[in-house]
């Protein structure tokens, strides 16, 4: 989940309501989705959304569902990929599968403190590109994950430019200006 490059490593991690960027009225990052009861006792089993599964380890309170309603997190583990929670409040394999396919939320206060070349999904997504010569190429509109390393995808007017989240091609990302600044190689449009 976590990959990219030196100069603006991305990392899906805490990545906010559907993948879109943090929720602005609320401030929260998603970390995982229900995806239904484990066993009889009120466990859930969730989609971990995070690169930074052992944060559970640390997380002693999440906010569930649209109207991020506080749950104490009782217990964790992870099983096969997935994490197995017992929240507060969720004592029954009913009150469990009530909650399938809720989101659990964490205050962007509570997000994984990245490295210093190192960004979340949702501050990439939505920068304005420009090369090094200044030239607006589009806004970063989506993220793929490939084997080595993550691919920016540009949209502008003209259609869309992949940018290999590599060093070579990514020169600098400045989060608070909002741009991406970056050295096409060739046969990069």
């Amino acid at each position: 989940m976590t990959r990219s490059l030196v100069s603006g490593r991305a990392a899906r991690s805490a990545v906010p309501n559907g993948d879109s960027g943090p929720d602005e009225d609320t401030g929260y990052l998603t970390i995982a989705r229900v995806t239904g009861p484990h066993g009889i006792h009120g466990e859930v089993r969730c989609a971990i959304l995070t690169d930074f599964p052992d944060r559970f380890r640390t997380t002693r309170q999440v906010f569930l569902g649209d109207r991020k309603t506080p749950r104490s997190v009782e217990r964790w583990r992870l099983v096969r990929g997935a994490v197995i929670l017992k929240l507060s409040d969720v004592e029954t394999r009913a009150d469990a599968e009530r909650l399938q396919g809720s989101h659990l939320f964490v205050p962007l206060d509570d997000a994984v403190r990245l490295d210093a070349d190192s960004y979340f999904w949702y501050q990439i997504i939505g920068l304005d590109v420009r090369t090094v010569d200044g030239e607006a190429l589009g806004k970063v509109v989506d993220i793929l994950e490939t084997g080595s390393n993550d691919v920016y995808v540009v949209r502008s007017a003209d259609g869309q430019v992949l940018i290999p989240a590599i060093h070579e091609v990514v020169r600098s990302i400045d989060v608070d200006a909002g741009v991406m600044t970056v050295r096409l190689l060739d046969g990069l449009r």
